[in-house]
């Protein structure tokens, strides 16, 4: 689960930092001094600084703190150009120290980027019983800040919170999460929302051999099965598909545990022994809440 979590992690860094694309800022060295003399520009962006006059010119800023530039110190011969980029928010000056005066002075303001949040969840296809774990990160990178959990379950009219996670190293976190049918999730961090993303959910169901030519099976869900019909096929290798055998008409059972519903079929088949069968709920069947199930395999 470990690997899971760091690995749902990962793909969420990596989807974040792809949502927008850096700019880069021009920004002319000439005879009278730097062309704009102030840049605005977002997180993650670059200025690009060419010098068009006709002596050496020399950038140094007086902060570096998230300044990355193409030279250390960055010295630009006539006709050359280098770029500075910018990591944290701020006000950064810069100048040519080999210049007298007040003309060879720049800033760059580089403002903070909107708070974002992610969210992805694996499996997005389970069988009811299992759990789903969503992973995303906070894009200010921040640990220790709560992200709500919001839930939507299939039939119900909005989202609820159902727990509170916190951010970790590099402002990611994660959740568990086990819905009793389709439930669709998203993260609030503030003011800060993720998108939504459904977790869908399969009915469990157990097909046994009871006896010669006879079978159960009980259908686990968040809700009842039973009215639905189940359809019994064996496998055919000549084939190579499965084909249909019986359909079998679900009934309620009183054996389930809040918030579990067991559905149950006893049920006689003359198929030969020896062959691999197994049950299956439709679409048609689970209705808009589920997704269609299947069970597991046996021998006839």
């Amino acid at each position: 689960m470990r690997k899971v979590i760091l690995l749902l992690v990962a793909l969420a860094v990596v989807a974040a930092a792809g949502t927008a694309a850096a700019k880069t800022v021009a920004v002319t060295i000439s005879k009278n001094g730097f062309v704009p003399g102030s840049v605005t520009i977002a997180q993650g962006d670059t200025v690009q600084f060419t010098n068009s006059d006709s002596v050496v010119h020399q950038i140094t800023f007086k902060s570096t703190n998230g300044v990355t530039c193409s030279g250390s110190p960055l010295v630009l011969q006539t006709g050359f150009s280098g770029s500075c980029t910018f990591a944290n928010a701020g006000n950064f000056t810069y100048s040519d120290p080999n210049t007298r005066g007040n003309t060879f002075r720049g800033s760059v303001t580089v403002t903070a980027a909107p708070a974002s949040l992610t969210l992805s969840a694996k499996p997005v296809l389970l069988t009811y019983g299992a759990s789903a774990v969503l992973a995303g990160t906070l894009s200010t990178q921040k640990a220790g800040e709560n992200v709500d959990v919001l839930a939507q379950q299939c039939g119900s009219p909005s989202a609820t919170k159902s727990s509170t996670v916190q951010t970790i190293a590099a402002g990611a976190y994660s959740a568990t999460v086990k819905p009793l049918r389709n439930t669709a999730y998203s993260t609030k961090s503030k003011a800060v929302a993720s998108s939504a993303i459904t977790v869908r959910v399969r009915p469990s169901m157990r097909l046994a051999r009871v006896g010669a030519g006879r079978y159960s099976l009980r259908v686990l869900g968040g809700s009842t099965f039973a009215g639905k019909y189940a359809g019994f096929q064996r496998y055919n290798g000549t084939l190579r598909r499965w084909v249909p055998v019986r359909t079998v008409l679900l009934k309620a059972s009183s054996t389930g545990v809040a918030p579990t519903v067991v559905s149950v079929a006893s049920f006689r088949s003359s198929v030969r022994a020896g062959l691999r069968v197994r049950a299956t709920l439709g679409q048609a069947q689970v209705g808009g809440c589920y997704a269609p199930g299947v069970s597991n395999t046996i021998r006839s």
